[in-house]
């Protein structure tokens, strides 16, 4: 399975060098990223994806709130193939009303990001999780009222975080779902407390099993306290390892 990597992880190196970001990305053995803001720097993008063979098959944009057809066509530009609606705050998330109107808006932009050959969807955050609304979760709602070829990208920690069992949300969504965003850590919103897969409180390997139509897992760390590219290398070993290697280190701890 390749494995992609959540740009934001790397904000600060991205934001003083792109492309020697991107290289050292590849150097570790990333060969997909999930870029954000990529709209402002396609240019740059552009570049460094052509010249480091790293492909982009997801990214992040602000697709209720910004120029839609300004992203779409930046994102084809790119070679993606989905793009994603990071972030709704929390206030939106509180009522059958209102998550409906998310619901219709992004359903709208699934068919202009058609005409451009991109398919759309949406990234959670714990509020999605926490909010109950006519019996399941806001975001399990939510997925109820999409059109068929809206998609989602589960963030798995977020949903431990918001008091979901990742694995067994992942079931629930079934086919909706075709990324994730893989974390590690003690699964509260203490951000600067995320580990390397493998070395938290997340069943990183039950939870990949459990997204049946995943096509994009991508490692995430909103923060973390050491070198970031240390843990991201630690990740991807971790990953590329299999479950097996992971149940025999457990065994001899």
């Amino acid at each position: 399975m390749k494995y992609s990597v959540q740009l934001y992880t790397v904000r600060d190196a991205l934001q003083s060098d792109l492309l020697g970001t991107i290289r050292r990305l590849a150097e570790i053995g990333f060969t997909q990223v999930e870029p954000y803001n990529f709209v402002v720097q396609a240019d740059e993008f552009a570049a460094a994806l052509a010249e480091t063979g790293v492909t982009a098959p997801t990214g992040h944009a602000p697709l209720l709130s910004g120029d839609q057809d300004e992203i779409f066509a930046a994102a084809r530009r790119l070679g993606m193939k989905t793009v994603l609606d990071p972030h709704l705050p929390e206030e939106h998330w509180q009522n059958a009303e209102t998550v409906r109107g998310i619901a219709a808006r992004l359903n709208a932009a699934a068919k202009k990001g058609a005409e451009y050959g991109i398919r759309v969807g949406y990234h959670n955050h714990w509020w999605e999780l926490e909010t109950s609304i006519e019996g399941i979760s806001a975001l399990e709602y939510f997925a109820g009222l999409l059109d068929p070829e809206v998609v989602l990208e589960v963030d798995t920690y977020w949903a431990a975080v918001g008091g979901e069992d990742p694995a067994a949300l992942l079931k629930r969504l079934g086919g909706r779902v075709v990324a994730i965003h893989i974390k590690d850590g003690p699964s509260t919103r203490d951000t600067s407390a995320q580990l390397p897969a493998g070395q938290g409180t997340m069943d990183v390997w039950g939870i990949i099993d459990a997204a049946a139509s995943l096509e994009v897992p991508v490692l995430e760390f909103d923060d973390y306290a050491h070198d970031i590219f240390d843990g991201l290398s630690a990740s991807l070993r971790f990953l590329q390892a299999g479950p097996a290697a992971a149940a025999g280190e457990a065994e001899a701890r």
